[in-house]
């Protein structure tokens, strides 16, 4: 066999890895895994809206793993949820090297995207699993610190408020973007509709437009946030997952706003488990 054949089979060995069983369970067990975030960011949201500052939790991935680490078996439970966010992270990668579901599945800028969420994943994996391990700064690192950490240090580069602004300013686009699209309900081309009952089609959507649209909107506020720390030249003013949550509190009927937006999260948790299921992979 020359050295061509080899590489042929090589390849068509790797397309039929990404392309197996195996890998479907990985995706639909990263699914699961991201939808048990959501649900948790959401619950303490929620707190937070009526019971002040939740003793302290932090409404994010941080705060989730937290909640996770408490509970019965939760060293089990965070090893579980990193596993399974590298699951996703590597069906991600089969994505942008073979290309995804669909007719466009193959087209560059579908590849560049699940190469960006392959990056994502990975990273949330990795801190997951270090935090399981012991590194509880690794996971659990308030998302607001970090968000200060990162952005004081772009404003001190050369043209630092251009970047943040910008960066700012594609949040605010990609928010705006994910909530368009969940109101449209755009995720259906990505679902296996013709495998669910009609109550199930109705579920699916409900919560998919309601949880895509509040992540949209806390995406799109952060933005804002990141916006106003370029013009001001102070990276306290952008703000993390927790910090925009608790923004919303602050507002007028912030309360029930807050509360309205954590039941949105928590949908989108739940429209996680529906991906799980029925998800195109």
């Amino acid at each position: 066999m020359d050295a061509q054949s080899v590489a042929l089979a090589g390849r068509g060995g790797a397309r039929r890895a990404a392309d197996s069983t195996a890998m479907a369970v990985a995706a639909r067990a990263g699914f699961a895994a991201r939808g048990l975030i959501y649900v948790l960011v959401g619950v303490i949201a929620l707190q937070i809206a009526f019971g002040g500052d939740s003793g302290g939790e932090q409404a994010d991935r941080g705060g989730a793993l937290g909640e996770l680490a408490a509970k019965p078996l939760g060293s089990v439970m965070l090893w579980t949820v990193g596993v399974a966010l590298a699951g996703m992270a590597l069906w991600r990668l089969s994505e942008a090297v073979f290309g995804g579901v669909g007719p466009d599945g193959g087209k560059p800028r579908k590849r560049a995207a699940a190469a960006a969420r392959f990056v994502f994943y990975a990273f949330v994996s990795y801190s997951v699993l270090s935090y399981a391990a012991g590194h509880r700064g690794s996971g659990s690192g308030s998302s607001d610190r970090q968000t200060d950490d990162v952005t004081a240090m772009v404003l001190k580069w050369p043209g630092g408020e251009w970047i943040v602004g910008v960066a700012g300013a594609a949040v605010v686009a990609a928010g705006l973007w994910i909530a368009v699209r969940a109101a449209r309900k755009k995720f259906r081309k990505k679902l296996r509709t013709g495998a669910m009952s009609h109550r199930a089609r109705q579920v699916t959507d409900f919560f998919g437009v309601t949880g895509g649209t509040a992540r949209g909107v806390v995406f799109a506020v952060a933005g804002v946030f990141a916006i106003v720390a370029a013009v001001q030249h102070r990276p306290g003013k952008a703000k993390g997952m927790d910090d925009t949550l608790r923004s919303f509190r602050d507002l007028p009927a912030g309360p029930w706003l807050l509360a309205l937006i954590a039941f949105g999260l928590a949908a989108f948790g739940v429209f996680s488990w529906c991906n799980a299921r029925w998800r195109e992979v």
